[in-house]
């Protein structure tokens, strides 16, 4: 039996209990939230020990493991306490707002040999694992460019502002919604060695980006372009769609289903039709015991449960891969302010048409800067 705690107990957190204490091999020991209303609502219909503080979770109660889906700033301080006590963590996504802070857990949870997830759930979507087989058995040939748009229904309207839509707590649309962009991307042909043209747009929010579009650049020359909005209310809940173009053929995926059009079947080592094809999510296998919101959730608890239990180390959302997307999620913050301040400076008003050769000087280093 693997004794968990859970701290943070929003939409995410909420979702993770239910799965958690279905779960035969789990016992719940202990929930943690700033609410009283939700902590007084748990403990008097569930009986589970609750607590508002933290720290007094993890030292008033023996777990093998915790569920993190606090607030995204907190996750980095949660999780070194939890790493401190040798437990196993699970973490909700963006895994932290500060890059060196999530190398160093990573590196720390390496090297103690702890289970350690992020909740990446496109990971664990039938259609994406297919496509990520197909890619390694080389069905596409040389991948040369990939797109992935991802759009749905979180800002609608100017309003007061909540976590997600702080800079400093949620980290925008940028942390909260292209991550999941930038994680597929990643987990699917590799991570980008550089971007360019970032773009990150307000619609309503005043604090955060609302849109988030970026060109991505790989060491083998293949290019990427990402395509976020979370201000669409068009679709009624997040969707992302991810194309993929190759030397032999192309290749579209969803949350639905998989297409393909493959120029030479011959050419690779899978029994795959030639020409067009598609296959829905409910024709590839995945088996999972409890469904809540969609099965990629149970499946990824499941995962790391069972990770826990077999004592398996390697993880297919590890902290070390959520790292890589914070990774490029930073060098796109960077491209972004270069390409605001260089249009901040070339839009400035000239006082005259000459200028002295120092001023002129000064100009071009801070457009270049």
């Amino acid at each position: 039996m693997v004794n968990i705690g859970l701290s943070g107990l929003g939409k995410m957190g909420i979702s993770h209990l239910a799965i958690a204490n279905s779960h035969p091999k789990v016992k719940l020991i202990g929930v943690c939230d700033t609410s009283s209303y939700v902590r007084d609502v748990l403990s008097k219909y569930t009986g589970v020990r609750v607590y508002s503080d933290y720290q007094a979770l993890l030292n008033e109660t023996t777990l093998d493991a915790i569920i993190i889906a606090t607030p995204s700033r907190f996750h980095g301080q949660m999780v070194r306490a939890a790493l401190e006590r040798n437990l196993n963590v699970f973490c909700e996504k963006p895994f932290c707002l500060d890059v060196e802070a999530g190398m160093e857990l990573a590196e720390i949870a390496l090297r103690k040999g702890l289970v350690n997830q992020v909740g990446y759930h496109y990971r664990f979507v039938r259609s994406f694992n297919e496509a990520k087989r197909l890619i390694n058995a080389k069905v596409l040939g040389r991948i040369h460019h990939i797109r992935i748009e991802a759009y749905g229904p979180v800002v609608l309207r100017p309003a007061s502002a909540t976590w997600r839509t702080s800079r400093n707590e949620g980290g925008g649309c940028l942390y909260d919604y292209a991550c999941h962009a930038i994680d597929m991307m990643n987990y699917l042909v590799g991570q980008p060695q550089s971007v360019g043209g970032t773009v990150l747009s307000k619609v309503f929010s005043r604090d955060v980006e609302d849109e988030v579009y970026a060109t991505l650049f790989f060491p083998d020359g293949m290019t990427g372009q990402i395509a976020v909005n979370w201000s669409d209310d068009t679709f009624r809940r997040m969707s992302m769609e991810v194309t993929i173009w190759g030397t032999n053929g192309r290749m579209t995926i969803d949350r639905q289903q998989i297409k393909t059009f493959i120029r030479d079947a011959a050419s690779n080592s899978l029994p795959i039709a030639q020409g067009w094809d598609v296959r829905y999510t409910t024709d590839l296998p995945l088996d999972v015991r409890y469904y809540l919101r969609g099965e990629e959730y149970s499946a990824q608890m499941d995962y790391f449960f069972q990770s826990i239990t077999e004592g398996r180390k390697d993880n297919i959302s590890s902290f070390a891969s959520a790292v890589q997307t914070d990774l490029v999620v930073s060098m796109m913050l960077r491209d972004a302010d270069r390409t605001y301040r260089k249009v901040e400076t070339r839009s400035k008003p000239q006082a005259s048409k000459q200028r002295p050769a120092r001023s002129l000087l000064t100009m071009i280093q801070g457009t270049l800067r």
